[in-house]
């Protein structure tokens, strides 16, 4: 018997043994956070109508989140959660593959992408586990779910009808086609501070000072983010620049000193390198699940939680 839309234990449930459908794991993230305060901002959520009493936004909230962890897909989370009482329990009920996507379109028209992860950084940081002592940033080609088109007329890089959101680069001399996942990272911990989606083609100097929150110590980033008005700003606000320098156009070779500091400053940066390597082979992000810019974004701030609550349950005594 499943537990009901309404939060309450079905009665096969109450009478199973305590220990039985247990996850050590999802119980200590499941006590790392003050949930209330996600079902104050998750109130604003209002599903589509489907005929019959709506779940609490809580819940679902919870359900894309184990929908991260094990990489689900919509079809696949409706069966773990119809299958594993220890899915049940740390989200409250059963569900269909329909109620997901309806409720995950409900997050991105309610505008509330951005604040779920501020709010969980922001209970985080209370606990002692944000560092900020630096930010890391750095970016990540991730394929597009569309196929690639083929060439417009005159030799153009072609645009998918499927999703129009996401565009062609060059890396490395070789073309990709999709999106640019940007990530800022607390040296230290680990965590993920922030995080956009842009289509591949932006350029990640263009989307940095989103990135960069304004209290940390220093900022760590690569040749690509060295701007003059970047670094003026940082001045201003106290942080250490730590972003490498690259050699100029009137340059043969960096200055000595230059040279020095970027390999100070380079394996410090690469620890970003670990958070995209996390993403990629556990949580399978080399590409986008969905067509169109809105969803995988939310997809990135959901793959961000989801990993910052993992790593905080390690960290956490």
């Amino acid at each position: 018997m499943k537990r009901g839309q309404d939060g309450q234990l079905g009665l096969a449930e109450a009478f199973m043994a305590k220990g039985l459908g247990s996850n050590a794991r999802l119980e200590k993230i499941g006590g790392l956070v003050d949930w209330s305060r996600f079902e104050w901002l998750l109130s604003k959520v209002r599903p589509g109508e489907s005929g019959r009493p709506p779940y609490r936004s809580l819940a679902m909230f919870k359900a894309l989140l184990l929908q991260q962890w094990y990489g689900l897909s919509d079809p696949g989370l409706e069966e773990a959660l119809g299958d594993r009482l220890s899915f049940r329990r740390f989200c409250g009920f059963a569900l269909d593959e329909t109620t997901v996507c309806r409720f995950r379109q409900a997050l991105i028209e309610a505008g509330l992408r951005d604040r779920l992860l501020t709010e969980l950084n922001s209970q985080l940081e209370s606990r002692g586990l944000m560092l900020k002592q630096g930010t890391m940033i750095d970016a990540t080609l991730v394929a597009a779910q569309a196929r690639p088109p083929k060439a417009a007329a005159g030799g153009e890089a072609g645009r998918s009808s499927c999703d129009p959101d996401a565009d062609w680069t060059r890396q490395h001399g070789k073309s990709h086609f999709g999106y640019k996942a940007h990530v800022a990272v607390d040296q230290g911990s680990q965590l993920i501070r922030r995080a956009l989606l842009t289509p591949a083609k932006v350029y990640e100097s263009q989307v940095a000072d989103e990135l960069i929150t304004g209290d940390e110590k220093a900022v760590y980033a690569d040749r690509a983010y060295e701007h003059k008005e970047r670094q003026r700003r940082l001045k201003a606000l106290g942080i250490k620049d730590r972003i490498m320098h690259r050699r100029h156009k009137h340059q043969t070779q960096l200055p000595r000193w230059q040279q020095r500091r970027n390999r100070l400053i380079a394996p410090i940066r690469a620890a970003v390198e670990h958070i995209f390597a996390t993403l990629k082979r556990c949580y399978g992000y080399r590409r986008v699940r969905y067509f169109r810019l809105d969803r995988n974004a939310l997809h990135l701030e959901l793959l961000c939680m989801a990993l910052n609550l993992r790593t905080a349950a390690r960290l956490a005594p």
